[in-house]
């Protein structure tokens, strides 16, 4: 099987499906990328068991076939050529023979029938989002999911889909970002998903900030998402993710209202001279003034105090700035909510423009 390909066109894909493709190297094929030709069309997937992506090139080819090639050396090489190069594949029992001007490169290769391939056979629930509705949904709480945490059902991000709406909670125990959108769909009994945190990671990347739809296929043990070229798959985590409605606090009646990048600025300063292992920053809210104080072990110092709009009792409390500046890098608006009812309660933090989005940041002890 011979096929010619232009670099320009075959490197954006490669870039694309290498995130998914498995490091750890558990099965030799894991490395590898399957190429099928079919339709005059070259599909290009990726998989490490956990998360599959397939993605199309529209090229016009008269052969069909499959076969596989180490994701890694076939990535390097398409880089390292020329722009506007055309590679030339050709197979030969179990060698791939490339060329491309004067270079040639003999990569080996793995029968293509061995390369595994996730199958969803019972579809629970299907339904069309536009991508940038999605992609802003995974934007606003990603950064708050888990790493490496043993309560395994955090590592990932909760998708709860109800009548005409999706949800996306994330939370690591110390912080919650929340965000919904709207979709055209009726179902009886509300669905709960929790997709891994690798299967978000790739999903971002994916995705593109235009109104185009996406399907979004879910089954017991999988998602899928399907757009005009390209097809995602992830399994799920299979726990039961905390009920994440009792860690979000009331808003007060005398919220803090703060420009939010004076106040991003202000806790950067604070956060220099912070305890570098707790990154503990001790704030103050008293009549229309917010300060922040920070110390570490070398007793050294840093005060901060920022004009905002609070007509509240004063309370003292402790923070890790970086949940915070996490937070507000986050937000979009001019200016943030914080809301904190006493000096053991969570912050809430809204976006003053009246979106969905909704953030609980834990206090911590000083």
């Amino acid at each position: 099987m011979k096929f010619n390909i232009n670099r320009d066109a075959l490197l954006p894909v490669l870039q694309t499906v290498s995130g998914v493709v498995d490091r750890r190297q558990t099965l030799p094929i894991l490395s590898n990328i399957l190429m099928n030709i079919e339709s005059g069309s070259l599909t290009i997937t990726a998989t490490d068991m956990e998360v599959e992506l397939i993605v199309a090139i529209d090229v016009q080819l008269e052969q069909t076939g499959e076969l596989t090639l180490p994701a890694r050396k076939l990535l390097d090489i398409c880089r390292a050529l020329p722009q506007e190069a055309k590679l030339q594949f050709e197979v030969k029992n179990d060698r791939v023979l490339i060329k491309s001007g004067k270079s040639r490169f003999t990569l080996a290769s793995l029968p293509a029938q061995e390369y595994p391939v996730i199958d969803i056979t019972e579809n629970v629930v299907s339904f069309n989002i536009k991508q940038k509705k999605l992609e802003k949904l995974l934007e606003n709480t990603q950064f708050s999911m888990a790493q490496q945490d043993v309560r395994y059902y955090l590592n990932g991000l909760l998708l709860e889909i109800s009548n005409n709406k999706i949800r996306a909670v994330a939370t690591d125990g110390h912080r919650l970002a929340l965000d919904e959108s709207e979709i055209e769909l009726e179902i009886e009994e509300p669905i709960q998903i929790i997709v891994p945190r690798k299967g978000i990671t790739e999903l971002t990347r994916l995705l593109q900030d235009d109104d185009s739809e996406i399907e979004i296929q879910i089954s017991t043990n999988h998602i899928r998402v399907k757009n005009e070229n390209s097809c995602f798959t992830s399994k799920l985590i299979d726990g039961r993710f905390p009920d994440y409605q009792r860690v979000i606090p009331e808003l007060s009646e005398t919220p803090v209202i703060a420009n939010k990048e004076e106040l991003r600025n202000s806790l950067t300063r604070a956060s220099i001279l912070s305890n570098e292992k707790y990154r503990g920053v001790r704030i103050i809210f008293a009549s229309n003034s917010l300060r922040a104080l920070a110390h570490n072990p070398e007793q050294e110092e840093a005060e901060e105090e920022l004009e905002v709009d609070y007509s509240g009792t004063e309370i003292e409390i402790g923070f890790n700035v970086s949940y915070l500046l996490d937070t507000l890098s986050i937000i979009k608006s001019e200016k943030v909510k914080l809301s904190v009812l006493d000096p053991d309660s969570s912050c809430l933090l809204l976006p003053e423009d009246e979106s969905n989005c909704q953030y609980v940041v834990m206090p911590m002890r000083l």
